[in-house]
């Protein structure tokens, strides 16, 4: 016959097995029509039996007598023997004996000298725990190569992804020493092992023999830490000691609980690792649920990042509870739940990812604004002394020596208008003033408020000549403010200016700057002063300006 480039029709019959049964007494009572029928296209649950159950496979016609392979899928975790004439075939998701295996699935390669007509007697070993729905399908062999190498890429895709991810988070839990990145990376890698688990992707391709026979217990420890993992990183990254402080404590107490249940998995104490064994489903259940509902809790009171812990725990936490009532005999037509938990591990990881991101940005606006804040004085939002003088230290400190100047400025009879007309006008002075002479100022020169109505302004790269021009110009710009005092007196402002020696530090520039200042508030005020030695030189701004007081200062 020709060869049949799809997969062929089957009938299936199973019923639990018994201390009696032979392969040649369970085939009588197939052909007898004593056993129960299913269609294996569809997923069946076989019923739990201490003996495990039996399970007839027929192809319909038209038959094909090429190479082919039967896939049972997805892959269950205990035996399933396959009875030829005079031999028998274990397969097992954690059997490294035979060079063929199933990528994600149990596969059985059928021999040539087997007709196609003919039944395959199977047997499901006792499971011991509640026995997943499968699947049966018997393929050309061509066609089985080109799935299997489908489902490889998918898989090999997902589990990359995942574990780039882990990678990801593990560095920048140790470079910006947040360990909400470290649960965040202990929670995706233990639902990545699940997956391997479940898949069979651990045992093939990876071929990690150490693992066989403890598939089981691995699992269950690897469900319970990731769980464990989740509740501490959603704790974390979901804020919830501030968004929802009254559902912090049961989750601390769900992540403790899981940890528990890991130590008596571990315990090699039948007691124990029973208990542990019984208690991990309804606490998942629970689990799941209190994670997702504390998540929306936080969500709605304000945690950006609580929405995108809820985007990518949904899918996933919908396709455990289909999966959950799969087990127990619903849904039997979606047999792609279980690749799709594999795809959601994916996704969950990638959108977590995105909000981790989204997170350490926001902690790094916030840091930056709470620096700004720091760094800037409240009411001018000109940088205060502290963050001038270590900007201006900068400078003074950088490569070579070139010339610098700095200008130390203080408003004439400041003292006068906060009398004369409260702090309010004093404090609105002060702004304008910052204003107009951070216009006049280029964006490279480093200026500041360094106290009261005193300011400071350092000009990198400049000559004496310039910073008298620049000076000059800022003591005007103040003066055409026209900001009165009192009825006889405008605001003006006096500047010294001091260029940089070769020993100078931050507070001998300025010391020198301010001796300068003096001597133009000394010389009558809206003045400009060089400081040239012992004595300093005064340089009028505009002599037609008014001029109160000869005073040394009011301040």
């Amino acid at each position: 016959m020709g060869s049949v480039h799809a997969s062929a029709q089957l009938n299936g019959a199973w019923r639990p097995a018994l201390s009696t049964d032979t392969p040649q007494t369970v085939m009588q009572e197939y052909l007898d029509g004593q056993l129960k029928g299913f269609d294996p296209s569809i997923l069946q649950r076989f019923q739990v039996s201490a003996l495990g159950s039996w399970v007839v496979i027929v192809p319909k016609p038209p038959w094909d007598n090429n190479e082919r392979v039967l896939t049972i899928y997805p892959p269950p975790f205990d035996t399933v023997t396959v009875y030829e004439q005079d031999q028998t075939t274990a397969l097992a998701l954690d059997d490294f004996k035979v060079s063929a295996h199933g990528h994600g699935r149990l596969a059985w390669r059928v021999p040539l000298s087997q007709a196609a007509s003919v039944p395959i007697l199977l047997k499901f070993e006792p499971s011991v725990t509640l026995s997943a729905p499968v699947r049966f399908e018997i393929q050309p062999w061509n066609e089985y190569l080109q799935q299997d190498a489908q489902w490889l890429v998918f898989a090999s895709a997902c589990f990359a992804i995942m574990l780039a991810m882990v990678l990801m988070a593990l560095c920048f839990a140790l470079m910006l020493r947040d360990i909400t990145f470290a649960w965040y990376a202990g929670f995706i890698l233990c639902y990545t092992f699940i997956q391997g688990v479940q898949t069979g992707f651990l045992f093939h391709p990876l071929e990690w023999e150490w693992l066989s026979g403890m598939g089981m217990t691995s699992g269950s420890i690897a469900v319970a830490l990731s769980v464990a993992f989740a509740s501490l990183f959603m704790m974390r990254f979901c804020e919830l000691r501030t968004r929802a402080p009254l559902l912090r404590v049961p989750v601390i107490a769900l992540a403790v609980g899981m940890s528990l249940l890991v130590m008596m998995r571990c315990s090699q104490i039948a007691l124990l690792t029973d208990t542990a064994q019984i208690l991990l489903n309804p606490l998942l259940m629970i689990g799941a649920v209190l994670l997702l509902l504390s998540a929306i809790a936080a969500g709605i009171r304000g945690s950006r990042q609580a929405w995108f812990f809820l985007l990518g725990w949904t899918p996933l936490l919908l396709l455990n509870a289909m999966t959950s009532a799969q087990a127990n005999g619903a849904l039997p037509s979606l047999d792609w739940l279980n690749d799709a938990s594999l795809a959601g591990g994916a996704f969950e990881a990638i959108v977590l990812s995105l909000g981790l991101a989204d997170r350490a940005l926001r902690l790094r606006q916030d840091r930056d604004l709470v620096r700004v804040l720091a760094d800037h004085d409240a009411l001018t939002n000109t940088l205060n002394r502290r963050a001038w003088s270590e900007r201006a230290n900068i400078i003074l400190s950088s490569g070579e020596p070139r010339p610098v100047a700095l200008l130390f400025l203080d408003l004439d009879h400041f003292k006068l208008l906060n009398d004369c007309q409260g702090h309010n006008a004093g404090d609105r002075a002060l702004v304008a003033v910052s204003r107009a002479l951070s216009a006049e100022l280029r964006p490279t020169d480093i200026f500041g408020r360094y106290g009261g109505e005193e300011f400071v302004a350092l000009i990198d790269g400049t000559t004496e000549e310039h910073a008298m021009h620049v000076a000059t110009r800022l003591c005007r710009r103040v003066h055409r403010l026209e900001i009165p005092v009192n009825e006889n007196v405008m605001l003006s402002i006096s500047i010294g200016v001091a260029m940089r020696r070769d020993d100078d530090d931050v507070e001998s520039l300025a010391e020198r700057a301010d001796q300068a200042m003096y001597t133009a508030k000394l010389g009558g005020r809206n003045q400009v002063s060089l400081y040239s030695g012992i004595k300093s030189s005064a340089t009028s701004t505009s002599s037609g300006l008014h001029v109160v007081e000869k005073r040394r200062r009011d301040i």
